[in-house]
């Protein structure tokens, strides 16, 4: 596959303050546009990296939606995350030298290619790009941590109304509505992530939408009652 590449400037992107540290000088900010050289596009159901091949950069989602997953001994995929514009994928390559999962495009999709070994030397240079990229990994690993009490703890509700409820924090700090939300991912691919099969993933939205905590129509979700989400959630509590 050749990949379309673009040269692009982190200088004059909008969404730098996500994926870029706060304060860069204006030198500094040209030395990491020296390392993002370019932009490659995925489009929807296309792979950015699979599990196995070598690692050699970090992306900044630049638009669009992926799925991390990796298949398991009976054939099946399991999502093991969604990433959206504004975040950094490809940290599952470092440890290993090579990536552990699959990386697919959940809609056409742009993203800003940083050569690892670049980053690496630059990082030793500019401080606040070595913190940031520390950074960065302490919230994968809270992700997970996060993961693994949700799939370990929490009963159906629990696991959807957290899912929507980090969905929508998370465009909200891309400059999207805080109620409304447009899921990029099947029911069978967010059933997958939360350890649900498809039917209580279907019942769990219907009991939700029944009792007026959200509106679903297709794919698109409006939150109605985010307090009620949030005491789900919270709930925690023994049945």
């Amino acid at each position: 596959m050749n990949p379309q590449t673009i040269k692009v400037a982190c200088s004059n992107c909008n969404l730098r303050e996500l994926c870029m540290p706060m304060g860069l000088k204006p030198e500094e900010l040209e030395r990491i546009d020296e390392v993002v050289a370019v932009r490659r596009k995925v489009k929807r159901g296309g792979t950015l990296f699979r599990n196995g091949e070598k690692f050699t950069s970090l992306y900044a989602i630049r638009t669009g939606f992926f799925k991390t997953c990796v298949a398991t001994e009976d054939g099946r995929d399991q999502v093991t995350g969604f990433q959206m514009a504004g975040e950094i994928i490809g940290l599952d390559g470092i440890v290993q030298d090579h990536h552990t999962c699959d990386a697919v495009a959940l809609e056409d999709a742009e993203v800003c290619v940083m050569p690892f070994d670049r980053i690496e030397e630059l990082s030793r240079e500019v401080t606040a790009l070595q913190h940031h990229v520390h950074k960065i990994m302490s919230r994968e690993i809270v992700r997970e941590h996060g993961v693994m009490l949700l799939l370990g703890s929490m009963r159906a509700e629990e696991r959807l109304a957290a899912f929507l409820l980090n969905l929508v924090q998370r465009l909200h700090a891309r400059g999207f509505s805080q109620s409304e939300l447009v899921l990029r991912m099947t029911r069978e691919e967010i059933g997958s992530y939360l350890g649900l099969k498809l039917e209580t993933v279907s019942r769990t939205f219907s009991k939700f939408v029944d009792e007026n905590i959200v509106e679903v129509k297709q794919r698109h979700v409006r939150i109605l009652d985010t307090d009620a989400l949030k005491r789900i959630v919270n709930s925690q509590t023994c049945q």
